[in-house]
């Protein structure tokens, strides 16, 4: 496969503070890419250098073979960014805004082929002001893809929306990557990068401490499962750590969950557990390990702390 972007030994420092940490990743032509990390770990600041909005401290970064820190001018041409929220103005019309938008590039999709590719075409002559979210969104991914993008960013593109919404914004992001786009993805929704993305790289203090598919990522740490309960007792979060099968025990709340290999061991021994000490455990369940379980054994920390 050929390599669209190539993140070499990044670095970005704010005084003191090393916000990204001589990072270094690549992404394939036609992969959805999914960055992931808790809020102040760098990923912001890190794909804001990607697209040239910040200036490189050290290290290197190419799209499409283009050094950013040589040719930001040329690696706008070829990139859309779809911000986490686009601010446009109500009174003006989805198809004006489109055509205004496609007029800042050297060259551009004609408008009504790109509002029926993100499925607003029907509100073309609508004002921008009388939108719902959802459909506010997929005006605000027309505009990221009017320049026809080689590299395509979208930064939390369904924060905000109902879960129909939401899926309609996954069918148009697969389709795009289905037409041979490189997508790159930021999102705090652990379901949303498991679903979309071939592969996830989780940053944390300005680092890739995992990158892989995301079941790969399960996988390699061993989270197949979890067991999962609540209690409102005193904390007996070493207790629940002691039990034979129990690799690691996550806590929010009073809401435990214990990542395991061997659920139903860790089951019984939970339940005889909780006879012998008297523990009031409530809404026990088992579940198969999700992304979000490697996040927190990985990070210690739920993405939006």
């Amino acid at each position: 496969m050929d390599t669209v972007v190539e993140v070499k030994n990044l670095t970005k420092r704010y005084g003191d503070l090393v916000a990204v940490n001589e990072l270094s990743f690549d992404i394939e032509k036609g992969e959805i890419f999914g960055l992931l990390g808790p809020n102040g770990a760098g990923k912001t600041t890190t794909v804001e250098m990607i697209e040239g909005l910040r200036k490189l401290d050290g290290g290197t970064i190419k799209v499409c073979g283009i050094d950013v820190s040589k040719g930001t001018d040329r690696v706008k041409e070829i990139i859309g960014v779809q911000l986490q929220s686009t601010t446009i103005y109500d009174k003006i019309k989805v198809k004006e805004a489109v055509d205004l938008f496609g007029g800042y590039y050297q060259k551009s999709i004609p408008t009504d082929q790109i509002l029926e590719d993100v499925s607003i075409a029907d509100k073309q002559g609508s004002f921008v002001g009388t939108l719902s979210g959802g459909q506010k969104q997929r005006v605000a991914l027309a505009l990221a893809l009017v320049n026809d993008p080689e590299v395509v960013f979208l930064d939390e593109p369904t924060t905000g929306l109902d879960p129909q919404a939401r899926r309609n914004v996954w069918a148009i992001i697969e389709s795009l990557k289905g037409g041979g786009k490189t997508i790159i993805l930021t999102t705090h929704y652990m379901e949303e990068a498991e679903r979309l993305c071939d592969r996830v790289g989780i940053i944390d203090h300005g680092k890739i401490i995992a990158l892989d598919t995301p079941r790969g990522l399960i996988m390699n740490a061993d989270i197949e499962s979890a067991v999962e309960f609540t209690y409102r007792g005193e904390d007996t979060e070493a207790i629940f750590a002691n039990i034979a099968g129990v690799i690691k025990v996550t806590r929010e709340d009073n809401r435990y969950i214990l990542h395991t290999k061997e659920s139903s061991s860790v089951l019984r021994e939970l339940t005889r557990l909780a006879d012998e000490k008297k523990l009031q455990l409530e809404g026990i369940s088992v579940r198969q390990g999700t992304l979000e379980d490697v996040f927190l054994l990985l990070t210690g920390r739920k993405l939006r702390e």
